[in-house]
């Protein structure tokens, strides 16, 4: 009952839109599928981290300190407010990605096409490791579905372990699902003009949510 309880507990919490969901849209639509499950998979790691840290007690420590907690607050929002400034620009120059970027069978565009891997997997991570919001959802949430009789028998850090491994697979799999559906749309949506509106809407998301990140209380 507790497993199927933090299951969709877990649907539920993948399906509220975020900074992650915004960053990971944007990279699909912009780059392609690949980029987007290489942002997604940073996402996961980032997550996982925190959860771990939350499992270990590390999280506590960061939240424990104002300077750090400010630190991580403030380098969340500057990634989130370069990412939006960049697609501003793109769209204002009039650029696009083209629709098969990264999949070309030569050897440059394969290496290009690891190097954009990279930098999305990159970006997944840096956006999710630089908000401490995720360290403080990692420390209330995962605890509330701890067995009573696990805590009484001291299992506590594997309990917490599994469930962070369930809640990442959770959301791996909505966010695959999402970009599935995401990368079909981007085949229809692949005009210059459609482009381009979309790059400026990313950038207005991207560095409001940057602001609200920056400005944003415990």
């Amino acid at each position: 009952m507790f497993l199927l309880t933090f299951i969709g507990s877990c649907v539920l919490l993948a399906m509220i839109p975020g900074v992650s969901t915004a960053v990971i849209l944007r990279q699909t639509l912009r780059a392609g599928r690949a980029s987007g499950v290489a942002a997604t998979l940073g996402n996961e790691t980032g997550i996982f981290l925190w959860a771990m840290a939350a499992v270990f007690g590390l999280s506590a420590l960061v939240l424990a300190s104002e300077v750090a907690y400010a630190a991580i607050r403030v380098v969340g929002a500057v990634v989130l407010v370069v990412m939006g400034a960049q697609s501003l620009w793109q769209a204002r120059r009039g650029r696009a990605v083209p629709a098969g970027a990264g999949e070309g069978t030569t050897r440059s565009s394969s290496a290009e096409a690891a190097r954009g891997w990279r930098r999305s997997y990159a970006l997944g991570l840096a956006t999710c490791g630089a908000n401490p919001k995720a360290a403080v959802f990692a420390m209330s949430f995962l605890p509330q579905f701890v067995p009573p009789g696990t805590v009484s028998g001291g299992n506590v850090p594997l309990t917490l372990s599994l469930l962070a491994a369930i809640w990442v697979a959770v959301d791996l799999v909505w966010y695959l699902g999402l970009i599935w559906v995401v990368g079909r749309a981007r085949l229809v949506f692949d005009r210059p003009a459609v482009r381009r509106r979309l790059e400026q809407i990313s950038g207005v998301i991207l560095i409001g949510l940057g602001l609200r990140v920056a400005m944003d209380a415990r």
